[in-house]
């Protein structure tokens, strides 16, 4: 199966939306190499403007341009698209609900070498505690690719979250169709559902995989869209499945879990457990070893829910 960045989505997504909406302009924060904007960069240098390394004034700027009623997409890593801006995302893009579109690369453990003071596992619990703010996780690169387009006709402040390290692309881009705020059924199951985001997602197909030869039905489910979270595909999955396990590249405080059990807890308890990054901070190694390190693998997501059955 190829394999490709989901931030590479991110970039060549931008290309083809320039091709329809002749009102964009990308922002970067000196980062265009690794954010993958350097490819829209060559094809549209008028349309892209580096910000240098000041996250925080490049949302402001971002924020000026929107509030035009141009098309803004603002990037950078995500420990500084989410840390460091943070008060700016918050007080100057969504607290007037403007249309700025945030693409933050380079998220979670797999960034790999950088270290813990690059690894951003809490993006997603900063941007989806923030009132107007939609937050996309992607799993592939067709994922990716369609969800900048997509996100183009969707009004309004987002966080779009993409991955340094290269994963499975199993979306056909012929035929994909990304839908804001709607879950995906990959694999139905009836002994236990594992949702997952992101990265993960892949790891978790492995897993049902791995699970089938063992005799266990497990339902896969790709959330894509953290906030607004799809209710209905949860709920079904609780009531159908009994058992849900969450599965993120991100703490397991504020992300993928915590608005899975949310609504578990509102709508239809069963337990949940929550597999991503405990409460604390990750350190420099290869992305595939810390991903393993950390529990985000394939074979601890089949010893998980086997142990979750009681098998």
């Amino acid at each position: 199966m190829e394999k490709r960045a989901t931030r590479e989505g991110y970039g060549e997504g931008l290309c083809a939306l320039a091709e329809v909406r002749p009102d964009l302009l990308v922002l970067d924060a000196d980062l265009a190499a690794a954010t993958k904007t350097n490819i829209f960069k060559k094809k549209y240098p008028e349309k892209h403007y580096d910000c240098g390394i000041a996250e925080a004034n490049m949302m402001g700027v971002a924020a000026g341009i929107a509030s035009t009623g141009k098309l803004v997409f603002a990037s950078s890593f995500a420990m500084f698209a989410a840390g460091r801006a943070f008060e700016i995302v918050r007080n100057s893009i969504c607290y007037p609900n403007l249309n700025v579109k945030i693409g933050a690369t380079h998220a979670g453990i797999s960034v790999g070498e950088d270290g813990a003071t690059h690894q951003c596992n809490e993006d997603i619990a900063l941007m989806r505690a923030i009132p107007n703010m939609t937050v996309i996780n992607p799993a592939d690169y067709v994922e990716a690719k369609a969800a900048v387009l997509a996100m183009a006709d969707y009004v309004g402040p987002t966080y779009m979250r993409f991955g340094r390290l290269a994963v499975p692309i199993y979306n056909d881009e012929a035929t994909y169709k990304f839908e804001v705020g709607k879950g995906i059924t990959i694999k139905d199951g009836k002994d236990v559902t594992i949702i997952a985001t992101g990265l993960m997602v892949a790891e978790a197909m492995d897993a049902a995989n791995a699970l089938h030869e063992q005799g266990i039905d497990a339902r896969i489910i790709n959330i894509h869209t953290i906030k607004p979270i799809d209710r209905d595909i949860i709920v079904k999955a609780a009531k159908e499945t009994g058992k849900i396990i969450t599965v993120e590249e991100h703490s397991v405080i504020g992300g993928l879990g915590s608005a899975v059990g949310d609504v578990v807890l509102e709508e239809c308890p069963v337990p949940v457990i929550k597999l991503g990054v405990k409460d604390v901070f990750g350190h420099s190694g290869s992305a595939k070893d810390l991903l393993k390190e950390y529990g985000l693998c394939a074979e601890n997501i089949v010893a998980v829910t086997k142990a979750a059955l009681g098998k």
